[in-house]
């Protein structure tokens, strides 16, 4: 996100928060951001079907949407001064449950989770995504036969060069580097880097300065610490840090879901449902080494994903079994947040600044 101001056409900050229509949800919630305080009001509700995650184009201003459905689609919408407009119907990802999707450069790429994929499809001029997509099936299982029998693509995202894309397997326990072909967008495989087994890779998030990325795992509560090589294109785990207790026996089990690093890079947040905390790692001795230096209650139930303000100084949460977004005020010297308020937001999924 970086120091990109968070403001539609309106000239007002807009907040976009996604929710599960198959769990009571309404769709995708257009929400104004009060600058000073960082609350949410809400302006308008648009239609989408399971519209599990969000991103937004900064070139072009356009909202996509990955609808988690089988088939999976994507659907995109301009920003309007109160709400969205869709922009051309609902384009197929080539795949089944898509939970992920990121921009790089003139393509929209989809992390298809159940079919255990990656999705790559062009987009206009306008933004307007187009077919077919072009799909890189992944390959692989992991030791948890309950959520590993075989691949599951959680997330997908360009490295911050924008010359490779990332894509994190939570059943092959691994993060593949990929290159899009020049000629037709369509991902390949260049390295693959291999976490320990049974961890369930979720979600990855870069250092601001590049060089570092940190990688969030579902299935055991840990963040994998990795160095990142964009002359090469490889990604090498360095270390492994705690995020919550593993928990003894009767003890409510931990599911890491989302990982944000600040602006300035001097903290790391990441969201666990279960034990429903955000904790904090610090970076004081450096990208390499996060400590943990707390945790503090979501706000709700089962926050599935996390999102920091371009100023670094707010984190939203989207609880999703409580059904709403809180907001927390980040203490400047040792990055803890304190919660600050919350919008009801039934099945909530995730939200975008923008």
């Amino acid at each position: 996100m970086g120091g990109a101001d968070i403001r539609d056409r309106s000239g007002e900050p807009r907040a976009y928060i996604g929710s599960f229509t198959s769990a009571g949800g309404r769709g995708i919630t257009t929400a104004a951001v009060d600058p000073k305080t960082g609350a949410l009001t809400p302006l308008a509700v648009t239609a989408a079907e399971d519209p599990s995650y969000l991103a937004l184009a900064r070139s072009t201003g356009v909202l996509y949407a990955v609808n988690e459905t089988e088939p999976g689609t994507v659907t995109a919408f301009r920003r309007t001064v109160t709400g969205l407009a869709p922009l051309g119907a609902a384009v197929r990802v080539g795949g089944s449950g898509p939970t992920h999707l990121s921009v790089a450069g003139r393509r929209l790429l989809t992390a298809n989770y159940t079919s255990g994929s990656v999705g790559s499809l062009p987009l206009a001029p306008d933004g307007r995504p187009g077919g077919p997509s072009r799909v890189l099936p992944h390959q692989g299982s992991g030791p948890d036969t309950g959520r590993q029998e075989g691949p599951h693509a959680h997330q997908v995202l360009p490295d911050p060069t924008g010359r490779w894309v990332l894509s994190v397997d939570l059943g092959t326990d691994s993060v593949r580097v990929c290159a899009l072909d020049p000629a037709t967008g369509a991902p390949r495989v260049h390295t693959e880097t291999p976490l320990r087994a049974g961890t369930g890779p979720r979600h990855l998030v870069f250092h601001p300065g590049g060089a570092v990325a940190y990688v969030l795992h579902e299935l055991e509560p840990q963040v994998t610490v990795c160095r990142w090589n964009a002359a090469s294109g490889r990604l090498e785990p360095v270390g492994e840090v705690p995020v919550a207790s593993r928990g003894t026996s009767g003890a409510v089990r931990a599911y890491p879901s989302a990982i944000v690093a600040s602006p300035d890079g001097r903290f790391v947040w990441a969201a666990v449902r279960g034990a429903d905390v955000i904790v904090t790692l610090s970076l004081a001795d450096g990208p390499a080494k996060p400590q943990l230096t707390g945790a503090v209650d979501c706000g709700g139930a089962w926050p599935r994903d996390l999102t920091v303000a371009p100023s670094g100084n707010r984190l939203y949460a989207a609880n999703e079994r409580s059904g709403d977004v809180t907001w927390f005020d980040v203490d400047p010297l040792a990055g803890q947040p304190h919660r600050a308020g919350s919008l009801a937001v039934p099945a909530a999924t995730c939200v975008v600044l923008g």
